[in-house]
């Protein structure tokens, strides 16, 4: 079985306990995720399949969006609502203006530390399990990039004010951290209280299956059907279409080259080679150009398993 498989992932479970349910229901091992989403995370998680692991790495550069909610009051070690409160204060008062204020100053590339409670290596160990055993943990400032943040909702006329917003933002973007940030913006303590991803690259939730679904459809003989193909993984690459004399060519890995030159791509970019069906065969990546051809070689072959 090789292909893409959208989960709807359930709070309460890690992104690798999802997988091993997955590797259970579809009773196959060759299972691998992109992206990890935090226990209390729901949403988009993209299983890649057989094959499909090997586009996994294009799948985690590409951007993501969430619904999410920020609460401020009282921080936690984890930025989120899971954690020890660091700081709290009894009210908050935040005008609409300072809070919309603080919101688009985020926007564009910023500079984020990464939470000491997160799944980044630190030589050799995740920084969760140093966190966790007390000692002090220093992650380096990254840039990373919003796209877009926009409120959806205010909720200021209580003591701890909660503002609903959608994002879009590049990989290795926290959004707890955000919230963390947004609060320390308006000089009070904040935590991000609720994340759904709803988007990863492509893949969007109305896409996604719950795992009850799932082990529906593997019932029924219907799972198949569900998964989406290797080349939905990476859209933003260029589709040249293979003749079918010439597959065999490209499935045993030999150089290409395109009898023409391949509009708005460029040397040493990656295109898709697929069959007439649409069926992901390799990517290739740009050589050169030379007498109105484009001189390709190979970069990954995707064999059937």
């Amino acid at each position: 079985m090789n292909g893409i498989l959208v989960v709807n992932k359930p709070a309460g479970l890690t992104s690798q306990q999802v997988v091993g349910r997955a590797r259970r229901i579809l009773g196959m091992k060759k299972i691998g995720h992109t992206g990890t989403l935090d226990p209390d995370v729901t949403g988009v998680l993209p299983l890649c399949l057989g094959t499909a692991t090997r586009v996994a790495e294009y799948l985690l550069d590409q951007a993501k969006a969430y619904r999410g909610e920020v609460t401020f009051g009282w921080s936690s070690t984890t930025q989120d609502a899971s954690g020890e409160v660091v700081e709290q204060v009894e009210e908050v008062h935040l005008t609409e203006e300072a809070v919309r204020a603080a919101f688009d100053s985020f926007i564009g590339t910023i500079s984020q530390i990464p939470p000491a409670y997160s799944a980044i290596k630190i030589d050799g160990k995740r920084a969760y399990d140093l966190a966790r055993q007390g000692e002090d943990v220093e992650i380096p400032a990254r840039n990373v990039t919003i796209y877009k943040l926009e409120i959806h909702e205010l909720e200021l006329d209580m003591p701890h004010p909660k503002v609903r917003f959608t994002v879009e933002c590049s990989k290795g973007t926290y959004v707890r951290t955000l919230c963390h940030d947004l609060g320390q913006k308006l000089g009070v303590p904040a935590h991000m209280s609720h994340l759904v991803r709803t988007r990863s690259g492509p893949f969007t939730l109305e896409q996604a299956m719950t795992l009850e679904e799932i082990e529906a459809a593997v019932g029924d003989g219907t799972i198949e059907q569900r998964l989406q193909p290797l080349g939905a993984a990476i859209p933003h690459m260029t589709v040249h279409v293979v003749p079918e004399v010439l597959e065999r060519r490209v499935h045993n890995g030999r150089d290409f080259t395109i009898k023409k030159v391949l509009p708005d791509v460029e040397v040493g970019s990656l295109i898709r080679m697929e069959t007439r069906g649409g069926q992901l065969l390799a990517l290739y990546r740009v050589e050169s150009f030379a007498d109105g051809e484009t001189h390709t070689l190979p970069e990954k072959v995707f064999k059937e398993q």
